[in-house]
């Protein structure tokens, strides 16, 4: 008969000190690093670069439930610090965990900086099932701009094809109205890089809005492009694709204002700011709000 086959981490409650936040000693560390433990949730602090702010709360509820009654059944996966160990991946599983009240989880222990951690968790964010296709975009982004990945280099991680990464980046020049519809299902990926070929921004709404209102298909919309000329703007004053801080500054801005903020930035960090308003009334409740933040 088999024997009893041993828990993970090697009993890591009692040599973590049953569970509380003391620093593991370095033969602890060198005894877990690189294989699975069972870590107690005391020990464990989220990642500050996660690439996911936000949770569904309805979603995280439906897996505590389903961790309360089967356990975690994928490691999370953690780098080891002086004083706790932190999150590279798993951030949801842990946060479900604490919901679900259990007291220990099982995780995959790495040893990583904070360059290394990010683009960790970065590569790691592409592979989710879960992502519309602008949060794969800016995801695609940050790794260029602050892992100073090359896209051949990020093909590499990833496991993707470089013109299925420059697909994504390419949604980054859409108007902020298109990337929401993108993120809010009502534009297909189809879609998107049929209209990602309209340089005049006027017409890529106009396009947009026909889509929502007659239901084209993505051979109809590819038609109308082709119809429209979809005229090339010069290179020396082409809009980019914004940087990530710009990306969430012109989001916050939105949210603030309620209206779709534009963003745009040349070549030579040159741009502009356009917050467009729908009527005189709809001018003055923006001023108020513009007011509102200065004196905040």
């Amino acid at each position: 008969m088999a024997g009893k086959r041993p828990a993970l981490g090697r009993g890591l409650s009692a040599l973590l000190n049953d569970g509380t936040s003391q620093a593991p000693s370095d033969e602890v560390k060198k005894e877990i690093a690189g294989g699975v433990a069972l870590l107690p949730i005391a020990v464990i602090e989220v990642n500050p670069y996660q690439p996911r702010t936000t949770f569904k709360e309805e979603a995280l509820d439906e897996l505590a439930q389903s961790i309360r009654e089967l356990g975690v059944i994928q490691p999370i996966t953690v780098r080891q610090l002086e004083n706790s160990f932190q999150i590279i991946s798993g951030e949801r599983r842990f946060r479900a965990s604490q919901r679900a009240g259990i007291t220990e989880i099982p995780a995959f222990v790495r040893i990583a900086d904070d360059q290394t951690m990010l683009e960790m968790a970065l590569v790691e964010n592409i592979q989710r099932q879960d992502l519309d296709a602008i949060e794969i975009a800016l995801t695609y982004q940050r790794l260029i701009e602050e892992c100073a990945l090359t896209q051949e280099e990020m093909s590499q991680r990833v496991g993707k094809k470089r013109s299925t990464i420059t697909n994504y980046l390419r949604l980054l020049k859409l108007n902020p109205l298109l990337q929401a519809g993108i993120r809010d299902a009502h534009l297909s990926m189809g879609h998107a890089r049929a209209l990602v070929n309209v340089s005049e921004e006027d017409l890529q709404i106009e396009l947009y809005k026909r889509i929502m209102a007659e239901g084209l298909s993505v051979r109809q919309v590819e038609a109308l492009v082709r119809d429209a000329g979809a005229p090339k703007s010069s290179s020396k004053n082409r809009s980019l694709p914004l940087p990530f801080d710009f990306q969430q500054a012109r989001e916050n801005l939105s949210n603030r204002l309620d209206t779709p903020t534009k963003i745009e930035r040349n070549s030579k960090g040159q741009g502009r700011i356009v917050i467009p308003f729908a009527s005189d009334g709809d001018f003055k409740r923006i001023l108020s709000a513009l007011k509102a933040g200065e004196r905040e």
